[in-house]
């Protein structure tokens, strides 16, 4: 699927994507989960080569014929494999999708929310220029995103946050380093305090919490732990250590909707506000990430926003729209809330595998 416009980051430029579709057949219903993994193991280790991989070596067969009770139930019965998250949810969050459907409720309601709209907020890739950014920022704004979030990286950041800051000074701002500083950058970081930011998303490391604890102590910007956070252990680390006053929590990041409801569940019990974080969602992705952001816990606005900002036609109808307030509102329909265009995905396939009991 071509994007409506590149997605840059600190490791790269995104013009298109794979994805690695699952669906589950079971009790007359057809449950559908997306995998998250890039098309390069550079947000993660995992790619759409190596989700294909485990789900059809490991997961899939495995799950052929199986007697499950719920999406829960999906989470503990996977085979021993390690690691391989965003595989593994893309399976689980197909079962959560099925079970929403035999039990003839909505997602959001099956997976504990309990809110009928959720604010939207936008994350902007690093651009070709300053100026192109700022159209974007002004577009974003013009639309009714509740918050702003731009990509940073060394040499695209404390000139760029005072150009936006200069021309939006009202706006909820705040940016993702995407793992491109180290500890020594620590005084230059100190430079973004002055641009009134929600937060600075994850500028260490990826796999590292204490050294974010070192950071967070010399700066007043919060910080918000992305890559680093895999599953509520780490949640629970990372606050204990107070490595962090925010967290995102995707879907895929962390194994899917059973492990994001405990990392959910531990913010919540801390005070530490969350958000739903995104990763390039076709609909079937986008519309579990509207499901999971109905929980009270994710007070702040994520990065589910609108189809339309990133495909000419998703796979989904209706669409992801956000209203001019800056809310996604809820479907009370059963399941995932919207439809799957089938006709359009099998024109898109390119592979396609089945198992059979």
């Amino acid at each position: 699927m071509p994007l409506v416009h590149f997605f840059e980051t600190s490791v790269g430029r995104t013009t298109e994507r794979r994805i690695v579709l699952v669906t589950v057949h079971c009790e007359g219903v057809d449950g559908w989960g997306e995998c998250t993994a890039g098309e390069r193991p550079f947000y993660s280790e995992e790619s759409t080569d190596t989700a294909w991989y485990v789900l059809r070596e490991c997961l899939a067969p495995a799950f052929i014929g199986l007697e499950l009770d719920s999406g829960r139930d999906a989470a503990r019965r996977m085979p021993a494999v390690r690691g391989h998250r965003m595989a593994k949810a893309a399976l689980e969050n197909a079962v959560w999708d099925a079970e929403a459907q035999v039990k003839q409720v909505p997602l959001w309601k099956l997976v504990g929310g309990n809110r009928k709209e959720v604010p939207a907020g936008v994350s902007i890739g690093i651009q070709d220029s300053h100026e192109q950014l700022l159209e974007q920022i002004e577009a974003e704004v013009a639309a009714g995103y509740q918050r702003i979030k731009v990509k940073v990286k060394p040499g695209w950041d404390v000139e760029v946050l005072a150009k936006i800051r200069a021309q939006f000074p009202e706006i909820m701002l705040s940016c993702d380093a995407d793992s491109s500083y180290t500890l020594d950058h620590a005084e230059h970081l100190k430079q973004f305090d002055q641009y009134r930011l929600l937060m600075l998303e994850q500028p260490l490391w990826s796999d590292e919490i204490y050294l974010h604890s070192l950071l967070q102590y010399e700066l007043s910007t919060s910080l918000c732990l992305d890559e680093s956070i895999l599953s509520a252990r780490h949640a629970l680390a990372a606050i204990e250590l107070k490595a962090c006053r925010i967290l995102n929590v995707k879907l895929g990041r962390v194994g899917g909707f059973s492990e994001a409801i405990r990392i959910h569940d531990v913010s919540l019990a801390a005070e530490i506000p969350a958000l739903c974080g995104g990763m390039l969602e076709s609909g079937i992705g986008r519309s579990h990430n509207v499901a999971l952001s109905t929980l009270n816990g994710f007070s702040l606005p994520g990065d589910v926003s609108a189809s339309a900002r990133y495909w000419k036609e998703d796979i989904i109808e209706p669409e992801v729209t956000v209203a001019p307030w800056g809310t996604i509102v809820v479907s009370d329909s059963v399941g995932r809330g919207y439809t799957i265009k089938e006709d359009l995905i099998e024109r898109l396939t390119v592979r396609k595998e089945t198992f059979r009991g």
